[in-house]
């Protein structure tokens, strides 16, 4: 069998000191994560990040820098994740819009509140990437290149 870890994204997205988080429900009863999910098929890590924001909080988000990649597995019988984490700013909310299936409500929290109740936190990613963030971590998005349907006949 062929080890595969699932890709992920997620984004930071800070304004007035708070970051937009979402409240989801899970195998583990109601967490808050940053927005965030898996990579679909045919689609760029930008572009993932930019769908995930929006069908889990109704922003439409700009990623602008890399934050970090980590990779994360629960335990040895867990999945292991690659999550490579954007920050960005959302440039307009549209309400209206249902949310994705399991997400409660986005809320926007700041540090302190967040990390209130670390069991209440997805998993240790969210406090991780939050904090490299707050550190200044911030990389050119040009680390980021997708060479998807080339043809190199």
């Amino acid at each position: 069998m062929v080890w595969k870890p699932h890709v992920t994204v997620a984004a930071i997205i800070e304004r007035d000191q708070r970051f937009l988080v979402v409240e989801e429900e899970t195998t583990d009863g109601i967490k808050l994560n940053q927005p965030a999910g898996h990579l679909e098929e045919g689609e760029d890590l930008l572009t993932a990040a930019r769908r995930e924001v929006f069908e889990e909080t109704a922003w439409r988000f700009e990623p602008e820098h890399l934050v970090g990649i980590q990779l994360w597995r629960r335990n040895p019988e867990s999945p292991s994740f690659l999550r490579v984490c954007f920050s960005g700013s959302c440039h307009s909310h549209e309400p209206e819009v249902p949310l994705d299936t399991g997400i409660i409500a986005a809320h926007w929290l700041t540090r302190d509140e967040l990390m209130s109740d670390p069991k209440r936190l997805r998993s240790p990613l969210v406090a991780l990437c939050v904090d490299e963030y707050l550190a200044g971590a911030r990389y050119p998005l040009s680390l980021i290149q997708s060479l998807l349907d080339l043809n190199h006949g």
